[in-house]
């Protein structure tokens, strides 16, 4: 079952890679929402609330969606994991905080079900609900933060925006 992840998340690296270097060779950003990091993209994918809608196009507003690794891979721009629980009312609360913020353009923000995504939690040294881990253009790392203190869009915002 190890190889069989490990094999999955390495295709989710390459598929990614891929997409990230087509997108910087035919686009630039542009206008007051471009940012400095090469490795983040003018493109946010268009929420027409179907987290199954894959493709990618320039929104005013950032989005919040559910979680599939097809989806992070396929998705430019800032990407957050949200890791939370159904059982938890700091995430609940978070969950809230998120759906009536505005979300920044350029930032998608992926609800990722803390119960059923243990190998996604081990990958990301994730070992408590309401963590949100902010990934580079490679799916990897760059920071993450834990909203249990101060489960609101806000705080997330602050720490990792």
């Amino acid at each position: 079952m190890k190889i069989i992840i490990g094999i999955v998340v390495g295709l989710i690296v390459i598929g990614s890679v891929v997409f990230f270097t087509k997108s910087n060779s035919s686009q630039e950003p542009a206008g007051e929402n471009a940012t400095t990091s090469s490795t983040q993209e003018s493109t946010a994918q268009t929420d027409t609330n179907s987290t199954a809608d894959t493709d990618t196009t320039a929104t005013a507003e950032g989005e919040y969606k559910d979680y599939s690794a097809e989806a992070v891979s396929a998705t430019g721009g800032t990407r957050l994991l949200f890791f939370h629980a159904s059982w938890c009312p700091q995430c609940r609360a978070l969950d809230a905080s998120i759906k009536q913020s505005s979300i920044p353009a350029g930032v998608t923000i992926f609800k990722v079900d803390y119960d059923s995504n243990q190998a996604l939690r081990k990958q990301y040294g994730v070992t408590v609900q309401t963590t949100v881990v902010r990934l580079d253009a490679q799916g990897n790392l760059v920071e993450k933060y834990v909203a249990y203190d101060q489960p609101n869009f806000d705080s997330v915002k602050s720490n990792l925006l």
